[in-house]
């Protein structure tokens, strides 16, 4: 993905954050939020931390939703720090941000059991009952 290759490393990423391109910098919350499992956790939380508030709209977007990834992936999160600075990016001046972070809010609210203050949990709702009804249909070949 972007920079990184399979087997990539804690270095690899400092690299990239060391080069600050957000062309590449984008990829990093993902990377890290995705395999949060199979590092160190508390590494990719503070990496996605260090990026929520970059200037870059996909950088700051991919951020948060690393944090998601997180709590997904982990199903634990230092929620001192994430909650409010989710909460914020639902109210970021780029749609992209705001859409990221209304992903990552749901990810708590479904992985967590937390809400995010400023997201609607309907919206949660509504996407756990239309994958209920789309499983519902597969399993009755429907």
């Amino acid at each position: 993905m972007g920079p990184f290759s399979s087997g990539w490393t804690e270095k690899d990423v400092e690299a990239v954050l060391d080069r600050g391109d957000p062309n590449e910098l984008l990829y990093v919350p993902i990377v890290v939020g995705m395999n949060a499992a199979d590092c160190e956790q508390a590494w990719a939380e503070e990496i996605c931390f260090r990026l929520v508030d970059h200037p870059h709209f996909n950088v700051r977007g991919n951020a948060i939703l690393g944090l998601g990834h997180i709590a997904r992936t982990c199903r634990q999160l230092d929620l001192s720090r994430a909650l409010p600075v989710i909460s914020q990016a639902l109210s970021d001046s780029h749609k992209y941000v705001r859409g990221h972070a209304g992903s990552a809010a749901c990810d708590l609210h479904m992985y967590l059991g937390v809400a995010v203050p400023g997201y609607d949990l309907a919206h949660t709702d509504a996407l756990v009952s239309i994958a209920k009804e789309l499983l519902a249909q597969r399993a009755t070949g429907a």
